[in-house]
């Protein structure tokens, strides 16, 4: 499968298949929030169309980065999305990179959102479906350690070999991001936070996400049980 690695400004609306990669933290707290048994995500540009959504739908939450503010119900971390209930819930997520990406290729004919936790699941999800894919790294326009270094794993998959996941865990733990929420210097952060970024295949479903009543919304896929045979499972 021909792919190949790109930072938001170069999506350019050709990508007829994209895989958009936010490591830290987006992509990694919205397969928890599915895990925690969030419904749907709907993904807003900014923090004015999330709460503009959210003053239509009063009993939907409103997630983004940072610290807590008014009118927000949850941060961006997958720390604080793991113990946190949301069967059935719909979720609104605006992030400062990952849900940008998503929305730049939402009317891709699939388009997938994409971390370490759901490599597997993601992988498989396309091997029966593409012959050639976009990664879409969204952290510091496509320079992220972390993102980049997801997509190159996610590429070895999709070429059937298995990988050993760890130098590619480790680039992204030595990342700077990492080291950001380590230190404590991105606000919302929790101290579970770099260590959940950095399960592998910690969920069965991939996640796709594409246009509902106009809104750009995100659903767990799970793919065809018989989709592993063209692409083996990393440990």
């Amino acid at each position: 499968m021909d792919s190949r690695v790109v930072g938001i400004p170069e999506v350019d609306g050709t990508e007829d298949v994209a895989v958009v990669i936010d490591v830290m933290r987006a992509f990694t707290t919205a397969a928890w929030a599915f895990h925690r048994g969030a419904d749907k995500i709907v993904l807003a540009a900014d923090v004015g169309e999330a709460l503009a959504i959210k003053a239509c739908h009063p009993g939907w939450l409103a997630l983004k980065d940072g610290a807590p503010v008014h009118g927000f119900d949850l941060v961006n971390s997958p720390g604080v999305i793991r113990d946190t209930d949301l069967s059935g819930r719909t979720v609104i997520q605006k992030t400062t990179a990952g849900t940008v990406g998503a929305l730049a290729v939402v009317e891709a004919k699939l388009a997938l959102c994409a971390s370490f936790a759901v490599a597997g699941a993601t992988a498989r999800a396309l091997a029966d479906v593409a012959d050639s894919v976009t990664f879409v790294a969204t952290g510091e326009d496509g320079r992220a350690a972390e993102d980049l270094a997801c997509a190159e794993y996610l590429g070895r998959l999709l070429t059937g070999d298995r990988p050993d996941p760890d130098p590619y865990l480790l680039r992204a733990r030595t990342s700077p991001a990492a080291d950001d929420l380590r230190g404590g210097r991105r606000r919302g952060a929790h101290p579970a936070d770099v260590e959940l970024c950095l399960e592998v295949n910690r969920f069965d479903f991939a996640m796709k996400v594409g246009l509902e009543e106009g809104m750009a919304v995100l659903r767990p896929l799970r793919p065809r049980p018989d989709a592993a045979s063209a692409v083996h499972r990393a440990r």
